[in-house]
């Protein structure tokens, strides 16, 4: 039996849903019996501010707490946590 590549688009499209799908439904149980699905990283915020001559100029801005979620794609409007454990600085372009 042959596998046409459309077929193996949508066989690949099928299990992606099927993950995010489950991965939500595991993440809304633990919010159900209150397992406290959320994180919260602290992230190191600072301004690039561009200057003459190409230059830069980086002014740090403190730290604040980035809530995150315990799951391995983004729901409910936040970052899984593995992701913002992996980007902990905030740059802000002026």
């Amino acid at each position: 039996m042959k596998i046409s590549g459309k077929q193996l688009a949508l066989l690949g499209l099928a299990i992606a849903a099927l993950l995010y799908a489950g991965d939500y439904l595991a993440l809304r149980y633990r919010m159900l019996k209150q397992q406290n699905p959320f994180g919260a990283v602290t992230v190191y915020r600072y301004y690039a501010i561009q200057k003459k001559a190409n230059k830069v100029e980086y002014v740090f801005d403190g730290t604040e707490n980035q809530t995150c979620v315990h799951s391995l794609f983004p729901h409910v409007g936040d970052r899984p946590c593995w992701y913002v454990q992996r980007h902990t600085e905030k740059k802000i372009e002026i």
